[in-house]
């Protein structure tokens, strides 16, 4: 028999319904990302996405989500604890650690010593909001920002705890935020991916990294064409984008038009959505060989914003540089940029490699969030800067005057947001006087999620996707997720 009539025969009841169900998605999407003969006869591009949405009148059209993988410490970032300092390597009392589990690192210890912060910190803005000295540009937009001192999650380890953050699940294999957005609201832009992905560089040798792959920005059992596009910053931005050398651009239009026609062929006998996917993506990366040069092009920009950002911005793939090309892809209406900075697992040696890593990354932040403002984005860009969970305030191993460590702490951690209808110079959430555990307005991860899409103008109830039996949200199905409005303009 032949493999194309094989094909057909062994579907399954499921594996038909379920395809049918793409195929109405891949209409949605072929209005995307089809190429712009497409769209000339409706005199302005598709925007794409799920009908229905967004909910209501959305805040946030674009959101850069700045990603601190190995979990900054909160007590010497946002959540200042003075009275640590009479604690001084005494034993955290069991009440307070009520029986909490244990990382492997610190399960062996029979001390738990706490360690106070060796920095020191100052109120800033109209809230008051206190601000360690190791962030003093962040500290200069205290009124630009939210800041969330209870966030809380359920993991305790990096890859479940960030897979966590970003999917909704401990568990690989779900989509991500970013994922989420373009799938249910589609694009804003013709030439560039939905969802870009940067990786920053840190700086400290000593840093301990964590490992990062690209399940972190998959699409999951959604398709393929949802996923995120990392661009890199060391010679091509995107991996075969360009064309061989000795094929000019008119051979490689001659060429996707011929594939083009191939695979359509192929689709009308199998009815295969991802085959119009594939034609999809071809399209996109040819308008991608003239649209991510220029977006990666800083040459042309003034010397007013080396200054703003530093001179590390121009240095490609830096934190400064990472936060530079989020804003050019926020002016080019990308709708979802995730920049990772790693370094920030900070086991020991904390008082050496902190400063650093918040070195890297403030001048960034607080020149993205000003520049943004400053170009009339923000009022319609989400900025979120955080980590996946907090730190211990006893410490991991050796403890003097000068050196510490600290342990992974699920039960509290700090996180700031900005832009897209969030409320500035707010402080939010309160832990106890050990930063352990939370006595206000707990925020879990699921609330979190939810916040970010109320932003977009999507109710994460009705925001789901049928896969293997269940109705599929980014805030999970056992337990409904809380927008956190107080923090909302």
């Amino acid at each position: 028999m032949h493999p194309e009539d094989e094909a057909v025969l062994v579907e399954t009841r499921r594996q038909f319904f379920g395809r049918g169900a793409k195929g109405l998605g891949s209409l949605a999407l072929f209005s995307l990302l089809a190429d712009q003969q497409a769209h000339a006869a409706a005199d302005k591009p598709a925007i794409g996405g799920l009908p229905g949405l967004p909910h209501y009148a959305p805040k946030a059209k674009r959101a850069i989500y700045l990603h601190m993988l190995g979990a900054p410490p909160q007590m010497e970032t946002f959540d200042y604890k003075p009275g640590m300092q009479s604690w001084f390597d005494k034993d955290l009392p069991e009440s307070i650690r009520s029986g909490q589990r244990l990382t492997t690192m610190t399960a062996s210890q029979t001390r738990f010593p706490i360690a106070p912060s060796v920095f020191k910190f100052e109120q800033y803005g109209k809230s008051g909001a206190w601000v360690s000295e190791l962030l003093p540009h962040t500290a200069k937009m205290v009124d630009d920002i939210a800041i969330i001192r209870s966030m809380h999650t359920d993991a305790i380890n990096h890859e479940p705890a960030i897979t966590f953050l970003q999917t909704g699940f401990m568990i690989a294999g779900k989509p991500c935020i970013g994922s989420w957005l373009a799938y249910g609201l589609g694009s804003m832009n013709q030439s560039l991916p939905t969802f870009v992905v940067l990786n920053a560089t840190h700086s400290n040798p000593k840093a301990n990294v964590q490992a990062i792959s690209a399940r972190l920005w998959s699409a999951g059992f959604l398709s393929g064409q949802y996923s995120g596009v990392a661009l890199r910053s060391g010679g091509d931005p995107v991996l075969y984008i360009g064309n061989p050398d000795g094929v000019p651009t008119n051979v490689r239009r001659r060429m996707l038009d011929a594939l083009g026609e191939l695979n359509q062929i192929e689709r009308e006998k199998l009815a295969d959505p991802e085959t119009q996917v594939r034609i999809a993506q071809y399209e996109m990366a040819f308008r991608m060989q003239a649209s991510v040069p220029d977006l990666t092009d800083i040459s042309k920009e003034p010397e007013s914003t080396f200054k703003l950002y530093g001179e590390d911005a121009r240095k490609g793939g830096t934190f400064a540089n990472c936060c530079l090309m989020a804003r050019r892809m926020m002016e080019r209406d990308v709708r979802f940029v995730q920049v990772y900075h790693r370094g920030w697992d900070v086991h020991s040696i904390l008082p050496e490699v902190l400063p650093s890593q918040c070195r890297d990354v403030d001048q960034g932040a607080w020149a993205l969030v000003q520049d943004l403002k400053a170009r009339g984005l923000l009022d319609d860009t989400l900025v979120i800067w955080g980590g996946e969970f907090g730190r211990t305030v006893y410490s991991q191993g050796k403890l003097t005057a000068t050196d510490y460590g600290r342990d992974h702490h699920p039960r509290c951690f700090s996180v700031w947001m900005a832009g897209g209808g969030i409320k500035g110079g707010t402080v939010y959430g309160e832990t106890d006087e050990f930063s352990y555990n939370i006595v206000k307005d707990p925020v879990h991860i699921r609330d979190f999620q939810s916040t970010i899409l109320n932003r977009f103008g999507i109710d994460d109830q009705r925001f789901t996707y049928k896969f293997q039996g269940l109705d599929q949200k980014l805030t999970g199905t056992e337990k409904r997720a809380v927008v956190v409005k107080d923090i909302l303009l």
